[in-house]
């Protein structure tokens, strides 16, 4: 089973995209933050949003604001121009 449960806070704006297709996409990260005895720690995970609900979140959701996020993980992974590798995981 590939299930994310996150709780936090947009580090930044969600970012609203058109494709071609018609599709609208959003992009945005949440920190979340692990309390222990002595020590905070903080994790950044970025997110990605399809259809109508990435045109709501886009309209609605602001930096700071605290969400709860329910997805899957999926990992890409490309080839840049120099031919490096390069992977990005995410929450959809």
């Amino acid at each position: 089973m590939n299930k994310v449960l996150l709780t936090g806070r947009l580090t930044r704006d969600p970012e609203l995209r058109s494709l071609a297709s018609g599709s609208s996409v959003a992009t945005f990260s949440v920190s979340t933050y692990e309390y222990g005895v002595g020590r905070e720690a903080a994790e950044y995970h970025n997110v990605v949003v399809w259809g109508r609900l990435a045109e709501v979140c886009g309209q609605y959701l602001g930096k700071g604001q605290q969400v709860a996020i329910e997805g899957r993980l999926q990992t890409r992974q490309w080839d840049d121009d120099r031919g490096a590798r390069h992977w990005k995981t995410e929450v959809v």
